[in-house]
């Protein structure tokens, strides 16, 4: 499958994803999230679905556990509804993408000066 293909379908994927989590799963341990990608193997065995979690620590590791357990429940609904050859297995993972940006722009204050121009030799 072409790279624009599967790039189509992990856009549909995310897109029906947040749907279905939102309006079907039943689970009370599901929190808030936001699913920020999907990213499909060419084979289209697996789907990594980056999930952005809200709340403490634990509700997020709750969150996390409650999408691995609604995984299943997941895939086959989608299966049913989606028109390609075949259904590839979701997993989810924690996307850290904002925390690491806020990261390096703490690094980066402490390391440039304070009125954000560099001394020249």
């Amino acid at each position: 499958m072409s790279g624009r293909r599967l790039s189509r379908l992990g856009e549909q994927l995310r897109r029906e994803l947040s749907t279905r989590i939102q309006y079907q799963l039943r689970d009370p341990d599901v929190g808030s999230l936001t699913i920020t990608g999907v990213d499909v193997t060419e084979d289209l065995w697996l789907a990594r679905v980056y999930v952005e979690l809200h709340g403490s620590r634990d509700q997020q590791s709750r969150t996390l556990a409650a999408l691995g357990r609604a995984a299943p429940f997941l895939r086959s609904v989608l299966g049913r509804e989606l028109r390609i050859r075949r259904m590839p297995e979701l997993r989810f993972q924690r996307d850290t993408t904002i925390e690491d940006g806020r990261r390096i722009e703490a690094i980066l204050r402490d390391v440039m000066p304070p009125d954000g121009v560099a001394d020249e030799p």
